[in-house]
């Protein structure tokens, strides 16, 4: 440990309350809830119909756009992420409708970032004109592997040709582009997933989205899992895969500028940063979430789940808002601390400690700060908590750790 970190005591820290942080930006979610075909990975809130009124979903989404609008109208929008489900499925049409009545909302950033997910099928790539049109200027594609037996056991639609093709396409329309690949997959060893992700870092996309794979609840893999039919690598090989992943992707000049996201300068997800900084955020459309700052107050908001309910409520009400939570002090302290550690720039202690409404030292365990710090896990410093590369990987222990 360095002598200013041992020169630091836990009393000094709530100086830094006066400072005011930098606006963490507000942002737009619309959630479109619909697949072709429910992954086994997958536990989103997507959900397969054999027939969906566009027509009707397009008028709903719209209405809760225009509930949230009255409330916030005239703010600054730095983003507008198009998630679900598979957005792709969307008719250009409805993306255009929502990102116009955006604007009329809000007053969109000069850079402002429009993103929409998009699978990699060709039926799906051929709408890659009509989005561009309608104003997305970033594409966040799923290729989640690039061999064709992981991607046939991961239940996906495409092949790989299929989805370099895609990927083409998509540089050609689009200036910005983000692909996601699922590492950590049943029988994979730590070779396979290096000749992979090389592959991945010589496609020329400028950020990746890299996650390894977890079993939740509820989904196909947990109930394989359960019956002992899933081989999936150990922990130590898991780490293993971790490490790698950072190195290559430092080495080919991708920072990891957040745990599982690594992006060249300037790539970094606009839109996700706003969650990680603790901004506020609107969430359109069934189970959406959001958080919104009204007055002096900090509301967690949250949608109804299934699809039908959500688009019975909006036409009978005008929105399929759930009642919002109003947050507690130390409640939204402890949502910055866990976002923000998972930054490469970390948490900033006077915001932290505004938002606790309290002293630092009251809020945090110091000691164990600086114990961690001592360990190379944690850096503490110029008013910033962060966590190093190997802390990093080990986040949910030293977060509880350090919380009191």
């Amino acid at each position: 440990m360095s002598s200013a970190s041992s020169s630091r005591t836990g009393s000094e820290l709530p100086r830094h309350r006066a400072e005011t942080p930098p606006d963490p930006g507000f942002a737009l979610y619309l959630h479109w809830p619909f697949c072709r075909h429910k992954c086994p990975y997958c536990d989103f809130n997507s959900h397969v119909r054999e027939e969906v009124e566009e027509g009707r979903w397009r008028a709903a989404l719209l209405a809760e756009l225009d509930h949230f609008g009255e409330r916030t109208a005239g703010r600054a929008l730095r983003s507008i992420f198009f998630g679900g489900g598979t957005p792709s499925l969307m008719a250009p049409a409805t993306v255009a409708a929502l990102i116009e009545r955006a604007s009329r909302w809000w007053r969109f950033e000069p850079e402002i970032e429009i993103t929409l997910e998009a699978n990699p099928t060709s039926a799906e790539a051929a709408r890659f004109a009509g989005f561009q049109a309608a104003g997305v200027n970033r594409l966040s594609l799923g290729v989640q592997a690039l061999e064709e037996a992981a991607l046939r056991h991961l239940g996906r639609q495409h092949g790989v040709a299929e989805a370099l093709a895609a990927l083409d396409l998509a540089r050609a329309r689009f200036p910005r582009v983000s692909i996601d690949l699922i590492y950590g997959r049943p029988e994979q060893d730590l070779a396979a997933w290096e000749r992979e992700l090389r592959r991945a870092l010589d496609l020329g996309t400028g950020h990746l989205s890299l996650y390894q794979l977890t079993i939740e609840p509820g989904t196909h893999f947990h109930t394989l899992r359960r019956r002992g039919r899933l081989p999936l690598p150990g922990e130590d090989l898991g780490a293993a895969m971790l490490a790698l992943t950072d190195e290559l992707c430092a080495a080919a000049g991708f920072a990891a500028y957040e745990i599982s996201n690594h992006a060249r300068p300037g790539e970094e997800s606009r839109h996700n940063l706003v969650y990680w900084r603790y901004g506020d955020y609107l969430g359109v459309g069934p189970g959406a979430h959001g958080r919104l700052t009204l007055g002096t107050e900090r509301l967690a908001m949250r949608a109804e789940r299934l699809p039908e309910r959500w688009l019975a409520a909006v036409e009978t009400r005008g929105h399929g808002q759930l009642p919002a939570e109003r947050l507690a002090a130390e409640t939204q302290a402890t949502e910055y601390l866990l976002m923000a550690m998972r930054l490469a720039e970390g948490v900033e202690l006077g915001r932290l400690a505004a938002l606790a409404g309290r002293d630092l030292d009251s809020f945090l365990d110091m000691a164990a700060v600086r114990f961690l710090e001592a360990e190379g896990l944690l850096r503490c410093e110029e008013g910033v908590l962060r966590a190093t590369a190997t802390g990093r990987h080990r986040l949910d222990a030293l977060i509880r750790r350090i919380l009191r």
